[in-house]
């Protein structure tokens, strides 16, 4: 039985950093890239609604999420969303300056799908996993990190480990899940990147299959004051494949604009 509210948890001391997963997953993706942060940094790490130990604390809207998340964050942090998690945290940062020092792109995109110049996704990839997720849960969820582990050497691997991090909690919430694909398919956060006047970092996979490297540069076009990073070798999981250099890129991006 699904517990109701957000579940959270806060690791190591110094200045505050919330981490927002990608969609299907919880906060137990972070394990091990959270214990390399929390030598520097304090961070806070949490379940999106109807994933992991979180409850349904409603719909699955931008605005909700940006609110819920609000409930738990430090009331000034820098902002990391990884995947579908950049979405809120565009969100916050465009809608609540005030509460946000940075923002952090990992893997994400402002516009996840293709749509004329714009580098992204295949539509049809996503309508297709809305369409097979209604009788196929797990395999949907399979084909899904085998998407963001494509063209690694230990691809294999890697899918077993992430399968096995998703499986140590029940199942997300069915509502949740469409949600998170709907906003996959829809949001468009473009002009709140372009509005940004706080430090942001966008950190890419050169080898990445959801998110093309190409949209880095289409970001920074957008906002010339971000940063952009593009791992050599890493796809869609940066800070599992590749983490001592991502938590490296992380924690010294912190360092540089904290603000205090």
């Amino acid at each position: 039985m699904r517990k109701r509210g957000l579940y959270w948890e806060t690791f190591g001391q110094g200045d505050d950093l919330v981490l927002v997963h990608g969609w299907g997953m919880h906060s137990g993706v972070w394990r091990d890239f959270v214990e390399t942060l929390a030598q520097k940094v304090r961070v806070t790490v949490v379940d999106l609604p109807g994933h992991g130990r979180s409850g349904d604390v409603g719909d699955f809207s931008l605005t909700n999420l940006a609110d819920v998340l609000l409930t738990i964050a430090p009331e000034h942090a820098h902002w990391l969303g990884w995947s579908l998690g950049a979405l809120p945290v565009l969100h916050i940062a465009d809608r609540c300056p005030s509460r946000a020092k940075s923002v952090i792109i990992m893997a994400g995109n402002a516009r996840f799908v293709a749509e004329n110049d714009w580098p992204g996704v295949d539509p049809a990839l996503l309508a297709q996993f809305a369409s097979d997720l209604e009788g196929n849960y797990e395999g949907t969820i399979r084909r899904f990190l085998g998407l963001q582990t494509f063209g690694m050497e230990n691809s294999r691997l890697l899918v077993k480990e992430l399968a096995a991090r998703v499986t140590e909690c029940e199942p997300p919430d069915q509502a949740a899940l469409r949600g998170g694909l709907s906003l996959l398919r829809h949001a468009d956060l473009r002009d709140a990147l372009r509005r940004l006047t706080i430090p942001s970092l966008v950190i890419l996979g050169a080898r990445d299959r959801l998110v093309p490297k190409a949209a880095g540069a289409s970001m920074q076009a957008l906002n010339f004051r971000s940063e952009l990073h593009v791992i050599d070798g890493a796809a869609h999981l940066p800070f599992i494949t590749h983490p001592a250099e991502t938590a490296s890129l992380v924690t010294n991006f912190i360092a540089r604009h904290d603000g205090r």
